[in-house]
């Protein structure tokens, strides 16, 4: 995070290096288009934005049941779908990565989130499945519940 005096004379904080947790739903859509936002205002910050896909598995006793290889395939085709909607969303900007990957999503923002060393993490309000969230917990909220840094919920 960087100080920047104000034309006031005053300190802001800005952030040099936001995550942003994207899963093609409108929330994560505004959460996006606020980071974009956000970095403009910060001088172009370095943006992350992570997409996860979670493979549901079931157990069954002492068994754990995959998915067919089918439903692995939907997975990966909604995720390239996703990415490129990202890809139309940041043409205007050079200091972006966008990271896939699979598993707890949670989990494995606050865990990227650690790897990048980001200030500010920023998610949207529900993403895809409210049964999930209602079930689960919503993302959101585990996000904010667990970070160790700013989250930044966008609605």
């Amino acid at each position: 995070m960087m100080k920047v005096s104000n034309k006031r004379g005053e300190c802001d904080m800005l952030y040099s290096k936001i995550l942003v947790a994207y899963d093609g739903s409108e929330a994560s859509d505004k959460a996006l288009d606020s980071a974009l936002k956000l970095a403009k205002l910060n001088h172009y910050s370095k943006l992350d934005i992570i997409h996860i896909f979670n493979l549901p598995t079931y157990v069954l006793g002492s068994s754990v049941v995959i998915p067919p290889i089918v439903i692995e395939t939907n997975y990966l085709d909604y995720s390239e779908q996703v990415i490129g909607k990202i890809n139309e969303k940041i043409a205007d900007f050079s200091k972006v990565h966008i990271e896939v990957r699979s598993g707890s999503i949670t989990k494995e923002v606050l865990k990227y989130a650690d790897e990048i060393q980001a200030d500010l993490i920023i998610v949207g309000s529900r993403g895809l499945s409210s049964i999930g969230e209602f079930v689960l917990g919503s993302v959101s909220h585990n996000v904010v519940q667990h970070a160790k840094i700013p989250v930044l919920v966008v609605k």
